[in-house]
């Protein structure tokens, strides 16, 4: 299950919805933004891994 600080809640919760769900259906733990960015990257180097 996905965890997302109250330090970094406001900001996720500005995210679009899609990927706000991408996100947390990788079951991360989201202490800081730089945790937040690490997940963000993954997601692009994915998505370019299948474009």
């Amino acid at each position: 299950m996905s965890y997302v600080s109250p330090h970094i809640k406001e900001k996720f919760e500005s995210m679009p919805l899609d990927l706000k769900n991408a996100i947390l259906a990788r079951n991360v733990h989201l202490e800081n933004m730089n945790d937040l960015m690490s997940v963000l990257e993954q997601i692009i180097a994915e998505g370019e891994g299948r474009g």
